[in-house]
């Protein structure tokens, strides 16, 4: 007569001794406090509705990923609030998905380990993360920074992922992931689902003040970013600021003409329109006018978001509440796999 055990490892791995997969979301956002419009319209607004589309969804606050760049204790503590309050404010719903702290998980870590050790260190050299982060870090890096796109890996296959939302710039490690998934089943039997990249269709939110670059909350120009918490002043300031260019007239060439172009991308974004209908609008308009316009589209798109923000972060305690049963509820998917990645690789 078969264990209890047994029943429940045979429930796991499926009637033909392989993993049962099941459509399984996971991304994760590190928390570097509130996020930017570009967070905001290229990843977090397809959060949303993700969370609407599929029946398992997982969301996570990667806070091991975050100190691979030094920081202070009590900042990083008041970012991973900060970070789950925005979330939660743009629509994120933990009854329809699970959010939780990446750290309060304990088998990413441990997870991360068994893999990092069937990867090649010239896989992780040749990543352009890692040569552009070690040069911020006087070309020195540490070992966190080099390997933690292997924990990236783990956080994914943790929970046996199918899809994943990857922005242009994470494509390459997503590949490592479907790589190292690849390497584990080869040598130990079909295990890991390969996790596939969910790309965002929104138009990648560029600088104000260099239209050239993406929009980054480390840009030393403070009108160069519009954080989602701003108020309507502080965004009618930046955009008027925006850098254009000598023609009044507003049209879209990125090429040609980028900051006029990434206004027309802001624009259709937060008014939920296409280039051409953003466009329609403008007719008639000089840029001024139409920083104008798109500056109040932005302010109308966030204004509830900002006072929902303003909300949480007065509940500490219920912030904490719901990234403590996130990370139970995480852990209940993660501990199965990883039990039985042990018994695979002969920990048990």
């Amino acid at each position: 007569m078969a264990t209890l055990s047994g029943l429940i490892r045979a429930l796991h791995r499926g009637s033909l001794g392989q993993s049962t997969v099941v459509d399984r979301v996971f991304s994760g956002i590190q928390p570097t406090g509130t996020p930017h419009l570009g967070n905001y319209l290229g990843a977090i607004q397809n959060w949303v509705n993700l969370q609407e589309e599929c029946s398992s969804v997982l969301y996570s606050i990667m806070d091991m990923h975050s100190i691979t760049v030094p920081k202070e204790p009590a900042v990083l503590r008041q970012n991973v609030l900060d970070t789950a309050a925005a979330i939660l404010a743009c629509g994120i719903d933990p009854k329809k998905c699970l959010l939780f702290q990446q750290s309060l998980v304990s088998e990413h870590a441990e997870l991360a380990w068994i893999l990092g050790c069937l990867t090649n260190v010239p896989r992780l050299l040749r990543l352009p993360q890692w040569k552009m982060k070690r040069a911020s870090q006087n070309n020195e890096g540490t070992a966190g920074l080099l390997t933690y796109p292997v924990l990236q890996a783990a956080d994914i296959l943790l929970y046996k992922s199918t899809r994943v939302p990857v922005g242009e710039d994470q494509v390459l490690h997503l590949e490592l992931a479907q790589d190292i998934a690849q390497r584990f089943n080869k040598k130990y039997g079909e295990f890991f689902p390969v996790p596939k990249a969910i790309l965002s269709t929104t138009n990648k939110i560029k600088s104000l003040r260099d239209p050239t670059v993406k929009m980054s909350k480390s840009d030393p120009q403070k009108l160069a970013t519009v954080s989602i918490a701003d108020s309507p002043e502080e965004i009618v300031l930046k955009f008027r600021k925006a850098v254009t260019d000598c023609t009044s007239e507003v049209t879209f060439d990125p090429a040609g003409r980028p900051g006029v172009s990434n206004l027309v991308c802001i624009h259709a974004a937060v008014a939920g329109l296409s280039v051409g209908e953003a466009l329609r609008q403008a007719l008639g308009l000089d840029t001024a006018r139409y920083k104008a316009l798109v500056a109040e589209a932005v302010i109308h798109r966030l204004a509830p978001i900002r006072s929902e923000i303003k909300r949480l972060r007065q509940d500490r305690s219920h912030l904490l509440q719901v990234l403590a049963d996130g990370a139970a509820r995480a852990k209940e998917l993660a501990a199965p796999t990883y039990q039985e990645v042990r018994r695979l690789v002969g920990f048990q």
